[in-house]
């Protein structure tokens, strides 16, 4: 099934707790100047404009990136800073968003000429936006495969340093599953890699069985971070959203059990904290 079109969510909640966690990561990788590869199963279209038909029929970054102001948030400095650049390079000469990066659009950023990005998306239409969106990139290579397959075909890398985000969309259920036994083969054949799993929390009971197989499968290292904007619910939708990274940045869990509290705080609803920031397998 290719049905999921992440143009119609660009920019809501989810999407800032995964491109905070994503920009703190590269922020990270870009301390050495030893080269790093990234790579990304699930690429989308690469970029979004907010003022597409799509993104206007939900509006969901409305309740997302547009009550967001960066004079709030000092510590988003960098993750600002990502969104800005890419207005002005796409044309928008106003201060509000209009085109929300993706997260082929961050990696492109922080890409330096040592560094390569590899980026799978099997929609074929997001397939064409994304080539169209990230241009031609001698440091970049986009494919219209299957990016768990993908994947697991280019490591280890040879930089031995590596980001891999894994973000399906799990409209199809068998995805849990699918995502677990790749990322357990992906560590066998990289371990030193930092693997960031997003999950959308429709049914806190498959995020559970998750959890609970990344705990017994004996990687180590494994953070959580959880943003919601409200409680569990049995109704249909996503409430909360979340980011399991395994290998994070030392100082990952600390700037997140700060910032989660204030997000949940700005995004949530009915002035209710939801987010989760633990530590489910150490070192």
């Amino acid at each position: 099934m290719l049905s999921y079109r992440h143009s119609y969510h660009a920019g809501n909640f989810a999407d800032i707790l995964k491109h905070v966690v994503l920009v703190e990561i590269f922020e990270h990788l870009c301390q050495k100047e030893s080269p790093f590869e990234y790579i990304d199963t699930h690429s989308g279209s690469g970029s979004y404009n907010l003022n597409s038909a799509h993104a206007t029929k939900l509006e969901e970054h409305a309740g997302g990136i547009d009550k967001l102001n960066a004079e709030h948030y000092p510590e988003l400095s960098r993750y600002f800073e990502v969104i800005n650049t890419h207005n002005k390079a796409s044309g928008n000469t106003s201060s509000r968003c209009k085109y929300y990066p993706g997260s082929p659009a961050i990696a492109k950023y922080f890409l330096r000429p040592q560094d390569r990005a590899w980026l799978y998306e099997l929609h074929p239409q997001d397939y064409q936006f994304l080539c169209k969106n990230i241009g031609a990139n001698k440091k970049i290579r986009m494919q219209s495969e299957d990016g768990l397959a993908g994947l697991l075909s280019l490591l280890p890398p040879k930089s031995r340093r590596g980001l891999i985000l894994i973000d399906p969309s799990y409209e199809v259920k068998a995805e849990y599953n699918s995502v677990f036994s790749t990322i357990e083969t992906a560590y066998k054949k990289f371990a030193t890699g930092t693997y960031a799993l997003w999950y959308p929390v429709v049914d806190r009971n498959k995020i559970n069985l998750l959890e609970k197989k990344l705990i017994r499968s004996g990687i180590k290292n494994i953070q959580r971070f959880e943003l919601g904007i409200a409680e569990d619910s049995n109704e249909r939708g996503m409430t909360s959203s979340g980011m399991i990274v395994i290998n994070p940045p030392w100082q990952m869990h600390s700037n997140m059990q700060s910032l989660l509290p204030k997000l949940a705080k700005t995004l949530g609803q009915d002035n209710e904290l939801f987010y989760k920031c633990d530590i489910l397998v150490g070192e």
